[in-house]
């Protein structure tokens, strides 16, 4: 098998992926997936995609990750792992779907608005 590569986003962090046969190991920005997630639960949502098709150990993954915070670069990681194993494999697309690991979850920050301090909340309102 060849290098699958696949492109993730949620908010402001991108996550480039590379996918090649392996025995389970995710590198991120040349850091092992534990020392880079610390947190258990960014490790499970990372893994998420790959626990549901049974092929956590299937695979190699080098990761670039850049922008955003660590809960947006998870996201963004786990929906470019799950793109880059519908490239390998189309007929896992149905399974993935169904878990809504295929979908680019489109919420981001509101812009702020001028003469507001923030992007709905206004400076204190005075009658005199």
């Amino acid at each position: 098998m060849e290098v699958i590569n696949a492109l993730g986003r949620r908010k402001a962090a991108v996550a480039r992926i590379y996918v090649s046969e392996g025995t389970g190991k995710i590198t991120i920005n040349k850091r092992d997936l534990g020392t880079y997630f610390p947190s258990s639960i960014l490790q499970f949502v990372v893994k998420q995609p790959l626990t549901t098709l049974g092929k956590a150990e299937a695979y190699d993954i080098k990761v670039n990750l850049n922008g955003g915070g660590f809960k947006g670069q998870a996201e963004a990681l786990r929906l470019a792992i799950a793109r880059a194993l519908v490239k390998i494999n189309p007929e896992d697309k149905p399974a993935l779907r169904a878990e809504g690991f295929m979908t680019r979850d489109p919420r981001a920050v509101e812009r702020k608005k001028p003469g507001q301090p923030k992007a709905r909340k206004r400076f204190q309102f005075s009658k005199r």
